[in-house]
């Protein structure tokens, strides 16, 4: 049976505050969510640029958009999507 989706990766932008440990703590209690992981990307006076990395077993794409615009922030874009059974990691080609 296939499962939904099992990584997601976003472009966020969201305000200094709440700070990004507090963040990742309250990304990583959405439901099916296993994992998070936030990198700073770039930070200005009043913004963080951030990559968030969620990792589950069944991951609601509505459910984590709707908690980042309630913590103040915005997706820029989505840029990893895994879905299924199982994780697939990318692989390099020689056309890369």
């Amino acid at each position: 049976m296939a499962k939904g989706l099992i990584r997601i990766v976003l472009d966020i932008l969201k305000p200094h505050e709440p700070n990004i440990p507090s963040f990742a703590k309250f990304l990583s209690e959405l439901g099916g969510v296993d994992g998070v992981n936030i990198t700073l990307m770039e930070i200005d006076k009043e913004t963080e640029n951030v990559k968030v990395t969620m990792q589950g077993d069944d991951l609601n794409f509505q459910e984590i958009s709707d908690a980042i615009e309630q913590y103040g922030g915005s997706i820029h874009s989505v840029d990893e999507v895994v879905a299924g059974k199982k994780l697939i990691e990318e692989v390099t080609t020689p056309q890369d």
